[in-house]
Order: C-alpha cells, then sequence, then structure tokens
C-alpha cells in the first residue's frame, strides 16, 4: 500500500511542475535562448547565450557570453521570431 501511495504523490508532483524548459530553448549553435515576459507594448527581451573561444596559449577555454535584445512587433527579425513559449 506504501508504494502504491508514493508512486500516485510521484505522478501528481510530476503533473503539476511547469515545464522544464517555459520560455526557453537549449541546444543547437547557442547554449540558451529565453524570453522574458510580454511588455504592454508587445514586445519582449530575448537573451541568447553563446560559447566565446578564449585563446591562451596551451590552455583555451570556453566563455558563456550573454546578450540581450528587444524582440517582437515592429523589431528586426529574430530567431524564431515568435516567442519561444507560444
Amino acid at each position: 500500500m506504501g508504494t502504491v501511495m508514493a508512486t500516485l504523490m510521484a505522478v501528481a508532483m510530476i503533473a503539476v511542475a511547469p515545464p522544464a524548459a517555459a520560455g526557453c530553448q537549449y541546444g543547437g549553435p547557442v547554449i540558451s535562448k529565453c524570453d522574458g515576459p510580454v511588455q504592454p507594448d508587445g514586445t519582449w527581451q530575448r537573451c541568447v547565450v553563446s560559447k566565446n573561444l578564449v585563446l591562451n596559449g596551451a590552455s583555451s577555454f570556453l566563455v558563456p557570453e550573454r546578450r540581450c535584445d528587444t524582440v517582437g512587433p515592429g523589431q528586426p527579425f529574430a530567431d524564431p521570431p515568435t516567442r519561444i513559449d507560444d
């Protein structure tokens, strides 16, 4: 009986949990792309984190680099051109 109850509780917690990548895309040519909330004018902020290779002799390494821009109606093209969580 205890095992059944634990299983039901686990299933319920999974069912009500928010999506893991709500508003974000991971992988591909960038580390992540995430959209902020929609503003009253219909725009939103999109932050993209990419890899930047830092050459330092024999010990080169990757450093994450973050860039945030305003996207939405009337703004320059963004990829994807719609909100990520839509």
